[in-house]
C-alpha cells in the first residue's frame, strides 16, 4: 500500500522527493505525486514533511 497525499496541505516544497528511497514521489503542479508501483510504504516521506501531508 502507498502513502497518501493531502493535496490541500501539501505546499510541493518537494523535501519528500528527496528523501524517498524509492524515487516514488514527485511533484506534479505544486503537489507531490505518488507512484503506487514503486512506494514500499517504508514511511520515511511521512516524517520528512514540514506540513504533515503526508499519511501511511
Amino acid at each position: 500500500m502507498a502513502v497518501t497525499i493531502s493535496a490541500s496541505d501539501c505546499v510541493g516544497c518537494g523535501v519528500c522527493v528527496d528523501a524517498c528511497p524509492t524515487e516514488a514521489l514527485s511533484v506534479e503542479d505544486d503537489v507531490c505525486v505518488v507512484d503506487a508501483e514503486k512506494c514500499v510504504d517504508c514511511g520515511t516521506c511521512v516524517g520528512e514533511c514540514p506540513t504533515d501531508a503526508i499519511a501511511e
